[in-house]
């Protein structure tokens, strides 16, 4: 219930962005909400969804499409890594960091879906622990829709 309710709230939220995208990859449990993704620079937030009050950690990154072409582009970004959380109990709200390497690949006959896919290094805050991290999952992208003609 409580992953509806919050898919539902980004849902209703990025409509205001017009092209805005959502991401879900169910093999991490991670939500992403973008800006457009078709452009040459997008901004890509993702949050656990796995938890309710555990952790709400969330990634912010910012991309950059190094190469556009009309059904995939490949793209690049950092990440930072938080929780809000963490400071209840006086930890650090920053986590870590992470390198995202990924595509994005139009899915035939359904021109708004996109498979995604995306090998991300993570490092903790200190840089002592270092994981591999993957992601697999789908894209919805959103279009402004054209106005009526008059």
């Amino acid at each position: 219930m409580k992953n509806t309710l919050t898919a539902l709230l980004l849902l209703v939220g990025i409509t205001a962005f017009g092209q805005a995208s959502v991401a879900y990859y169910p093999f991490n449990s991670v939500m992403s909400v973008s800006t457009n993704a078709d452009r040459a620079l997008w901004l890509d937030a993702r949050i656990q969804m796995n938890t309710v009050f555990g952790s709400l950690s969330t990634t912010i990154c910012p991309m950059v499409n190094v190469v556009r072409r009309e059904n995939i582009s490949y793209y690049t970004g950092l990440g930072v890594r938080f929780n809000a959380l963490n400071g209840l109990d006086d930890r650090d709200v920053l986590e870590g960091y992470s390198l995202h390497v990924g595509i994005r690949a139009k899915v035939p006959f359904l021109p708004n879906l996109r498979a995604a896919f995306e090998v991300a290094p993570y490092a903790r805050q200190d840089f002592k622990i270092g994981v591999m991290q993957s992601y697999l999952g789908l894209v919805y992208q959103f279009s402004k829709r054209p106005k009526p003609l008059e």
